[in-house]
């Protein structure tokens, strides 16, 4: 069907420079007839802005930089970069950043291929993200098209769910699903396949508002305004879970990026204040309770999980990262308490009580009760002090060595030098990124948080080259704040080309 096309926007080129923006962004009349029409890039870019889709990362190419200039027509914020995994890396920081679905954009076959790094990525960080790649002509389907590709098959040991639209109208069903799958209970990846000739494909305005209606803006649980601390778990779990603690003569609670992705932040600091029982972060976790509130046991890491016989775990997996729950990093007779979002997380580990459920209404249920029931470790008891003396043991030692101006460069004097400068800044505090093996591990003892989601690193799969498509997204969805990537030359060299995007 032919029609006049008018673009609303200046088209976008590929990384090539050739430009490919002839799309009808904007409603279309069509010769001998009063109705106007979208194609399927206009269409497409209309589902997402009405589901509240905010940013999207990627590379622009044959069959979709229409539809990216569509999408910066409806209010979406495109970010161009040079490679799809640094793009979709910054996807699935802005996904965690903002508790909604980041969204990476390729290209067809090896542009698909190359966003799957940041689509698993997201993945195993059970961060919320929709890759979205143009893929070929579904009639031209097994002749060696122009980048062919079953890329539905490829995506789906990745993701969550992976759908094509096989005309233009399933494109909102496909775009919705993808959004639920995404976000719903423990996040993770999801797929969206937009074949070529549905893209050109054409639908009217009053037909394609309709297929839209049931479409709404996707609201994070914890920004609507609520009465009460949400679903209730049986009394019966929360009270088995408060005695447990109260029995515990070496309680410990630690804490997730979960938590931090929930904004569970207020009710943990309120269940510290309660019960004075330290903390542990995992280092996405760092920054829910400051790292320099008196029952930190950051810097007696060790000694706290060795000796620890009850422990909270608030979103956070007995992973390698906590050495699985296991012996002998942690004691024999350790009993824990998990709070996470996926019923199949709880059956793996097998706690002493599984609590399934929202990080932060189940952490304010835990306080209501205890407030009931009040019990307090102050500063003499004995857990307190063990831990306190080993904190402050090591916090000197480590100051020996940091006080030192090493010159070439070790890696305790640079960052010294980091901390104190973001130390000055105050409030709002920098977005801490860290990539790089040493470069981590030094950070996580030297680098101080001080406030959530203010540290973005390798994560749970310890990927490598993630470094500045984080801070390119840090930048973009927090603008108020400073960001700080402190890179190793190894992880910085993976990525560092994506450093003139921003």
């Amino acid at each position: 069907m032919e029609h006049n096309s008018t673009l609303s926007a200046e088209p976008l080129s590929d990384s090539t420079g050739q430009e490919y923006g002839k799309s009808s962004c904007a409603a279309s009349s069509v010769q001998n007839h009063s109705e106007t029409y979208l194609d399927g890039n206009a269409f497409a870019a209309k589902a997402l802005a009405k589901a509240g889709i905010e940013y999207m990362f990627g590379v622009v190419g044959i069959p979709v930089t229409s539809f990216a200039t569509c999408a910066l027509k409806e209010g979406i914020r495109f970010i161009a970069f040079h490679n799809e995994q640094s793009a979709g890396y910054a996807a699935g920081a802005a996904a965690y950043l903002t508790g909604k679905p980041g969204v990476l954009l390729t290209v067809s076959g090896p542009g698909c291929v190359h966003g799957l790094a940041g689509l698993s990525n997201a993945m195993i960080n059970t961060w919320p993200v929709i890759l979205i790649s143009g893929s070929s002509t579904q009639t031209d389907t097994g002749k060696g098209d122009f980048q062919e590709l079953d890329q539905v098959e490829a995506v789906k040991p990745f993701s969550k769910y992976s759908g094509k639209a096989r005309n233009i109208f399933e494109i909102p069903l496909v775009i919705s699903k993808a959004i639920t799958f995404a976000v719903h209970g423990r996040p993770g990846g999801t797929y969206v396949d937009l074949p070529t000739d549905v893209l050109h494909e054409t639908i009217s305005v009053t037909e394609g508002e309709k297929l839209l209606s049931d479409l709404q803006p996707y609201v994070p649980s914890w920004s609507k305004v609520e009465t009460s601390v949400g679903q209730q778990l049986p009394n019966l779990e929360i009270d088995a879970a408060v005695s447990l603690l109260q029995e515990a003569e070496r309680p410990l609670i630690v804490l997730g990026k979960g938590a931090a992705y929930a904004r569970a932040e207020d009710p943990i600091r309120q269940l510290v204040q309660l019960t004075g029982i330290p903390f542990l972060p995992t280092p996405m976790g760092k920054g829910i309770i400051p790292d320099t509130h008196q029952r930190s046991a950051v810097a007696a890491r060790s000694l706290a999980l060795k000796e620890s016989d009850v422990v909270l775990v608030v979103g956070a997996r007995l992973n390698w990262l906590l050495h699985y729950g296991a012996h002998p990093n942690w004691s024999k007779d350790v009993k824990f308490i998990l709070i996470d979002i996926s019923s199949e997380e709880i059956a793996l580990r097998k706690p002493a009580i599984g609590l399934v459920g929202d990080a932060r209404r189940l952490v304010s249920q835990i306080n209501k009760k205890i407030k009931d029931t009040p019990f307090s470790l102050g500063d003499k008891h004995p857990w307190v002090e063990k831990l306190q003396k080993k904190t402050e043991d090591n916090v000197k030692r480590m100051a020996a060595s940091l006080n030192k101006d090493v010159v070439p460069f070790n890696f305790l004097t640079p960052m010294r030098i980091i901390r104190d400068a973001m130390a000055d800044l105050g409030l709002p505090a920098p977005i801490l990124v860290s990539e790089g093996a040493n470069t981590m591990d030094v950070g996580r003892s030297v680098l101080q948080q001080i406030e959530p989601r203010t540290r973005l690193d390798a994560g749970t799969w310890g990927t490598m080259g993630v470094g500045l498509g984080y801070a390119i997204a840090a930048a973009v969805v927090s603008p108020e704040r400073l960001v700080v990537a402190v890179e190793g030359d190894s992880g910085f060299g993976f990525s560092g080309l994506e450093v003139e995007v921003y």
